[in-house]
């Protein structure tokens, strides 16, 4: 069985849009993830030449392997830019992840992520294109369904064509992020192939994380938004799994990871990386004493100095 990850129990971070950029991807490599996701990346743009599409391929110097997520709907143009993403990264990339699940509606609507669903002969003949140019393992992304169960079909047709492994989300492009994962759909794709999957969903702490494998047999796990504001979350669902104790970081230490997620964003990119922050910093701030305020001031700093001056004071309040 061909298994395109860096372990045998991969702890992965899902490609979440706007949000999985190469400061997150390297805090969560230094908590232990083993392997990152770029965001995910327009096929048609990095063939068009587009300089903020081809950013997405700028990795961090701890990222020793990656997967690089495409969306698209033509085969041959996918097929292409994949060859092209291989020559490019070399060594450093594990796979050509291609995504079949993203439910916005300006992906769909062009038959982009998620409507692959809908078609799945052409879901198929995209998988099959791209394994035939790529140098690394292809695997796929998706979804429970559009509107309801089909993904064990859509498994089968991924596997026939050539996938070399498969994630699933199980909510349909209807439900978005609403509702609860059905980690039912995950068990059942896993008794239907015979290639690796990986259950993405739900997937918030260590607990959750094993209760996840039990429930699914699956061969890895995915996380998504329980890394957003506590990318120390691989560390503990490693100890979990091993079943080791597991102590969670102080008020004080999460203040100092967020300070730390400020300033890598700082030295990336300069005094722009300030609206990056504002969508990262409240996250970590969740359950804190005083939470409220500290979240208004923070969206209201001028600048990247402000941000840190306010988490180190916050940090040394946190320890009286």
């Amino acid at each position: 069985m061909s298994f395109p990850y860096p372990s045998n129990m991969p702890i992965l971070l899902a490609p979440m849009a706007g949000y999985t950029d190469i400061v997150f991807r390297a805090l969560c490599v230094s908590f232990g993830c083993d392997l990152t996701y770029t965001e995910m990346v327009s096929a048609k743009g990095l063939s068009f030449g587009n300089a903020k599409t081809a950013d997405y391929l700028t990795l961090g110097d701890n990222e020793t392997s990656v997967a690089v997520q495409l969306f698209g709907h033509e085969p041959d143009l996918l097929a292409d830019v994949a060859k092209k993403v291989c020559d490019k990264l070399g060594e450093r990339l594990c796979c050509i992840d291609l995504n079949m699940g993203c439910p916005a509606q300006k992906i769909v609507s062009n038959g982009d992520g998620s409507a692959l669903m809908r078609t799945p002969a052409l879901a198929g003949a995209i998988v099959e294109a791209v394994k035939k140019a790529s140098a690394v393992p292809v695997t796929v992304k998706f979804r429970k369904g559009w509107d309801g169960d089909t993904c064990v079909s859509f498994a089968k047709v991924l596997e026939e064509h050539g996938a070399d492994a498969i994630t699933l989300h199980p909510r349909t492009r209807v439900q978005q992020y609403e509702g609860t994962a059905d980690r039912s759909a995950i068990a059942a794709v896993k008794a239907a192939v015979s290639i690796p999957v990986i259950g993405n969903g739900d997937i918030t702490s260590g607990q959750s994380a094993k209760e996840m494998l039990e429930r699914t047999h699956c061969d890895g796990l995915m996380v998504g938004r329980g890394a957003l504001g506590r990318p120390w979350i691989f560390r503990e669902i490693k100890a979990s799994l091993r079943g080791e104790p597991y102590a969670p970081p102080t008020v004080e230490e999460r203040l100092r990871i967020a300070l730390e997620h400020a300033e890598r964003i700082e030295v990336q990119k300069g005094a722009h990386g300030l609206v990056e922050l504002r969508k990262h910093l409240p996250r970590y701030l969740v359950g804190m004493r005083n939470a409220a305020s500290l979240r208004v001031r923070l969206n209201e700093a001028k600048s990247v100095s402000e941000i840190r001056q306010l988490l180190l004071d916050s940090a040394k309040d946190a320890t009286i």
